[in-house]
């Protein structure tokens, strides 16, 4: 329950990434302890830059950032496990947390490993964990230091619905202060009492207080009562610029009449509020299918057995199943029985016992973002894509995918988690492949997209291969075959 004392503050902080790319703005909010905010914005606002100028990782231009106590401690759980760190063993990676590792860390390991319901050897490797199981080694890394203020940035990625639901229910009962990015409504609404809101375009932080569905209906309303304003506004700035012409033609002392006016007028214009473009949504879009040679044989993806992981043993079964075209197919199961892995080795073409047709092009949106090189620019991800090289094509289908020019001439290690997942959508459309493996396709990505991404995902004429935990997404697409691995 939050009470009335401040645990961060934000006072006038400004930050720019290099010259001309500003993320806050003489921005201010507070936060008080023990309550429970969802932090919004657009893909590429900054919200979790705002996380690293919390933690001391990134330093405001100026303005300054508070905690009360000054010594207060911060966690964070991260979107994904640093590259350093999936080499470590489970208690390795646990104790990288300490200046001085505690005598009693395997004790503390056991207590933050029960909260997020995972069960592991301390001697395994980070890597060896699925996605979901990684997600919840990087909220457990938070919670062993016990902060006073816990930072989660998309912590339902690549959770089962166990997970979820144990998350949700755990941080209904946390006592201490959360952050959270997530762009999982139903998840926010859970348990959040507020959300602040960082505006891609003012580079301000709106603060707003009630649940997620209530605040995202303020903002709707207050964007309504800006532009009723404004047009308003506009109407009397146009009244009084043709009355001041009318004046002014008719010379003498109207003449003074004339000038009050358009002083009016001006006074007008400049009392106009900035109406906030909300949040956009991406262009609709297709995934054009790959034209197959007249004599293919109708095989996009043959699979006679599988292999995943039972009772922490590799296991292989059977399993007789052909996708042609239009074929759609759902890969289900826990959390560690090792669908990511299956579908990375199918897409890799190393999968024994899974067969691509002849010349069928693959198109692999991996949860991880592992297909793209993050040394690329964006504008060179998409070119290495086409067949043909087009420019305007290029640029053309980016900005449906809300990537504009100063995106695409980012290196792919600047963008945020959402403008990769939009970067591998516009990829995918310009490849045009015979195949799609889609791997949590909704991993990152703003609620916003998901409908328009799910439309595409269901027009698609070709195969599709998708693993998602996420039961409204999944409803939107044709499923023809769902494969439980669990119960092979």
């Amino acid at each position: 329950m939050a009470n009335d004392n401040v645990v961060l503050r934000f006072s006038d902080v400004t930050f720019l990434y290099g010259e001309h790319r500003p993320i806050l703005d003489e921005a201010s909010f507070s936060v008080r302890n023990g309550s429970k905010i969802a932090l919004m914005g657009q893909n590429g606002a900054g919200k979790t830059t705002l996380f690293q100028l919390i933690t001391g990782a990134l330093q405001p231009k100026s303005g300054g950032i508070f905690t009360t106590p000054k010594e207060a401690t911060i966690g964070v759980a991260k979107q994904v496990v640093a590259p350093e760190h999936k080499e470590l063993t489970v208690r390795e990676f646990f104790a990288s947390t300490f200046t001085d590792v505690p005598y009693n860390l395997d004790k503390r390991i056991a207590t933050v490993l029960d909260a997020v319901n995972l069960v592991t050897d301390l001697k395994k490797k980070v890597k060896a964990h699925s996605g979901g199981q990684q997600a919840r080694l990087l909220l457990a890394y938070a919670l062993i230091q016990d902060p006073d203020l816990l930072l989660l940035d998309e912590p339902t990625n690549n959770l089962d619905q166990e997970g979820i639901d144990h998350l949700t229910g755990f941080l209904m009962m946390y006592e201490k202060t959360v952050l959270v990015i997530s762009h999982d409504a139903d998840f926010l609404n859970t348990f959040t009492d507020g959300v602040l809101y960082l505006d891609v375009h003012t580079h301000k932080v709106e603060q707003y207080q009630g649940n997620y569905f209530n605040v995202v209906e303020q903002i709707a309303e207050r964007i309504e009562r800006e532009r009723m304003q404004n047009a308003r506004a506009e109407t009397e700035i146009r009244k009084k610029k043709e009355q001041a012409g009318v004046f002014a033609h008719k010379g003498g002392k109207l003449r003074s009449v004339a000038k009050r006016m358009r002083e009016v007028a001006e006074a007008a214009e400049e009392s106009m509020v900035e109406v906030r473009r909300e949040d956009k949504t991406i262009r609709e879009f297709a995934i054009p299918m790959q034209e197959f040679p007249y004599d293919f044989s109708g095989k996009i993806l043959d699979i006679t057995q599988v292999g995943i992981m039972k009772d922490g043993e590799h296991v292989t079964k059977d399993l007789d199943l052909t996708l042609r075209k239009g074929s759609h197919v759902l890969l289900a199961g826990p959390n560690g029985i090792g669908k990511s892995t299956l579908l990375q080795r199918i897409a890799g073409n190393t999968a024994e016992g899974i067969t691509i047709g002849k010349d069928v092009r693959v198109g692999y949106y991996s949860q991880d973002f592992a297909t793209l090189d993050y040394g690329q620019t964006a504008y060179a991800c998409l070119e290495d894509a086409m067949e043909k090289k087009d420019d305007q094509v290029l640029r053309a289908s980016a900005a449906g995918f809300l990537l504009d020019g100063k995106v695409l001439a980012s290196q792919i290690s600047h963008l945020s988690e959402g403008q990769k997942g939009l970067l591998v959508f516009a990829r995918l459309m310009l490849m045009k492949p015979g195949l799609l493996i889609l791997d949590e396709p909704t991993n990152h990505i703003n609620f916003r997209h998901l409908s328009v991404i799910a439309k595409a995902i269901d027009g698609f004429a070709g195969a599709v291969l998708m693993v998602s935990h996420i039961p409204d997404f999944v409803s939107q697409i044709r499923i023809d075959t769902t494969i439980d691995l669990g119960k092979l």
